[in-house]
């Protein structure tokens, strides 16, 4: 007895399943990723690139004469406390009157969010807050009776809900 087998004939129809197949499987995998990119970054980094491209030598001359000043800042965030001083060449707490602390996530603006610190004696201000773990941009603005605040940008990683 012969078992041979008969060659399937390939049609049109085959073509177009296969074709149907392979592009929904790009179509899916695109509008899976825009969907994730569109949830998690909002797009905006300034208002106005054009005001803010004609407002950089003015930033970068504040930089200059902040940094010309010689203070020095501690930050650290242990315990469910994130604490802020700012020191003088001397080592002498400057005067300071607010400070307010962002947190800025590098890529999901909707986790951002922002903490007044509230004075402790010595220069010290706290507040008690748990931070998320993760990376973040933190700019703490200080309040020093200048015309604008004493502004102090880092990028830091929190793990275990610290970070020194």
């Amino acid at each position: 007895m012969s078992t041979q087998r008969q060659a399937k004939e390939f049609t049109g129809w085959h073509m177009l399943l296969i074709m149907v197949a392979f592009f929904g499987v790009i179509i899916a995998v695109n509008v899976t990723m825009a969907r994730f990119a569109g949830a998690s970054f909002g797009g905006l980094v300034v208002a106005n690139s054009y005001v803010a491209s004609q407002e950089f030598n003015g930033k970068l001359q504040q930089g200059r004469e902040q940094v010309a000043l010689g203070w020095t800042s501690a930050f650290s965030i242990v315990d469910g406390t994130i604490r802020y001083r700012l020191t003088d060449r001397d080592g002498q707490a400057v005067p300071v009157t607010a400070v307010s602390v962002e947190f800025r996530h590098p890529s999901y603006q909707a986790a951002d969010w922002t903490t007044e610190l509230q004075p402790k004696g010595d220069g010290t201000f706290e507040a008690a807050h748990v931070a998320r773990n993760g990376t973040w941009n933190v700019e703490i603005d200080s309040e020093v009776g200048r015309k604008i605040p004493y502004r102090d940008i880092r990028r830091i990683t929190i793990r275990n809900e610290e970070f020194q």
